[in-house]
């Protein structure tokens, strides 16, 4: 591993100075390679004189930085803290060192930007007199957060380990005995890595549930219990094994198909500047936070993980011919939204799909399964408004993404008709969505699913079209719409919601 130690401290033979060297001396008997650049030696412009850092003079100490900074895999920092942050010489440091085309990419959209630190680790090492409570709790520790979070994980670097020593003013020689040997042990961590043994499983565990892209599953739950709710409702018995086991396949054919996608999407969402969480896809495979490799075989298991609870929903239910039929249809629809050979998505039906799969599919895998029939007409008039609800979110999500599948020659909504007009689609769904839901009410289509708590997604529905005529109204329309895509993915929530608890 290789080591770079940035002594941060403006005076030579500080305290500072003797925290680098124990840490130093850890890292050499840790087997690391390690280099230091002291600042208090170097001799550059602390301040950016030009509009852009790229138009300044790069003295020779900053471009040693730079070469230092690519070459190491573990960056430390050790410096006081003054006044609740760094020393103005590690300031001005960061200025000059951590510029655009080095550290991190520009890009037009201000939220937007590269992360060209990756894979670098770092630990900052600092002192002060102010009480570590007071102030993590009190100040809320700023100087940490501008150089943990505000500059350094900007930059990609993580993760981001902070060793604080206080007081130091009236601490004594045996207190800084004990900073010393912490400093230490610190740098001889470093024989097992960054990252304890722990700590790496559960980076793995996070950068899965990142991969599952569990935000939508809620939806997913709430669509399949309204179902199953449906079919208790008719005079069904309601069986809570066969519930957990059809939800969990449902949650498995769900999770191999987001995997998937993450892989055949993978083309379209390297070149996405403008990803969310809403779109863009979990970004696993982009960041390299997950292989190829892993990507395929966590696909495979859960394929035939769903395929297990398949079989066991056949053995558990008396499920007629024409319902088990509807067991295949969500592993045709769902994995070819972007797998082959369908990929329904590169040809024009990626919105169909997703609102069918999200709405009737689920509704009715969680009525048949209770034993409900698929050719009952309650199901279905219970998924339309949903169905309605889901389309303007689909349909939406396809703006931020709209250069990069222009690019791999997916075909949204979005890329075929443009992205102003793709909002007025959604704008229009919302519309037929609200009216449906009154309507259903009004004529009592679904007896004990819908009531007066209907009408309250009104308002929601007037907020979205607002919005949407905002932006198709904007001569120059952002491309990022994430206060759209909250306003529209909230909206189905209604279409959930109060039948379930109507129908509870």
């Amino acid at each position: 591993m290789n080591v770079l130690v940035i002594e941060g401290h403006p005076r030579k033979n500080s305290f500072s100075g003797a925290l680098a060297q124990s840490y130093k001396a850890g890292a050499k008997q840790a087997q690391a390679n390690v280099m230091s650049y002291v600042l208090a030696d170097k001799t550059f412009n602390l301040h950016v004189t030009t509009p852009s850092p790229h138009h300044q003079f790069i003295e020779k100490d900053v471009k040693e930085a730079q070469e230092l900074i690519a070459w190491a895999d573990h960056l430390v920092f050790v410096y006081p803290t003054w006044w609740g942050t760094m020393p103005a010489l590690l300031k001005g440091f960061l200025d000059r060192v951590f510029t655009p085309g080095f550290a991190f990419t520009e890009s037009e959209d201000t939220n937007v930007w590269g992360k060209l630190l990756k894979g670098k680790s770092a630990q900052l090492i600092t002192t002060m007199d102010t009480p570590k409570w007071v102030y993590q709790w009190i100040y809320k520790s700023p100087g940490h957060r501008a150089l943990k979070q505000a500059t350094l994980q900007f930059c990609g670097v993580n993760p981001v380990r902070i060793l604080t020593f206080s007081p130091i003013k009236t601490s004594n020689k045996s207190q800084r005995a004990q900073y010393l040997e912490k400093a230490f042990h610190a740098g001889l961590k470093l024989k097992h890595g960054v990252l304890s043994q722990w700590g790496k499983v559960r980076d793995k565990i996070a950068t899965w549930l990142k991969a599952l892209r569990l935000q939508f599953y809620p939806m997913t739950l709430v669509a399949y219990a309204t179902g199953a709710l449906g079919a208790i409702h008719l005079g069904h018995s309601y069986n809570s094994l066969i519930f957990w086991i059809g939800f969990f396949w449902i949650f498995l054919v769900e999770a191999a198909t987001v995997l998937t996608n993450d892989y055949y999407d993978y083309r379209s969402d390297k070149q996405n500047k403008f990803h969310s969480p809403f779109t863009g896809g979990s970004r696993v495979l982009v960041e390299k936070e997950l292989t190829f490799k892993e990507n395929r075989s966590a696909s495979l298991a859960t394929l035939i993980l769903s395929i297990v609870l398949a079989g066991l929903l056949f053995m558990e239910t008396t499920i007629s011919g024409k319902s088990a039929a509807l067991m295949a249809v969500p592993y045709l629809l769902a994995l070819g939204y972007t797998a082959p050979p369908l990929k329904l998505s590169y040809h024009g039906w990626g919105e169909l799909d997703v609102g069918i799969t999200h709405s009737i599919l689920v509704v009715l895998c969680g009525y048949v399964f209770q034993g409900g029939n698929v050719l009952d007409p309650f199901p279905w008039l219970l998924s339309i408004p949903l169905f309605l609800a889901i389309l303007p979110s689909i349909i939406l999500a396809g703006i931020p993404d709209y250069e990069a599948d222009k690019a791999v020659s997916k075909k949204t909504i979005a890329v075929k008709i443009g992205r102003k007009n793709a909002a007025k689609v959604a704008l229009t769904f919302v519309v037929f969505a609200t009216v449906a839901g009154i309507a259903w009410h009004v004529f009592d289509l679904l007896p004990g699913a819908y009531s007066l708590a209907i009408f309250m997604i009104v308002p929601h529905a007037l907020i979205i079209v607002y919005l949407l005529l905002r932006y198709i109204k904007n001569p120059s329309p952002p491309p990022r719409i994430n206060s759209l895509m909250i306003a529209t993915l909230s909206y189905i929530l209604w279409f959930g919601l109060i039948p379930l608890f109507n129908l509870l």
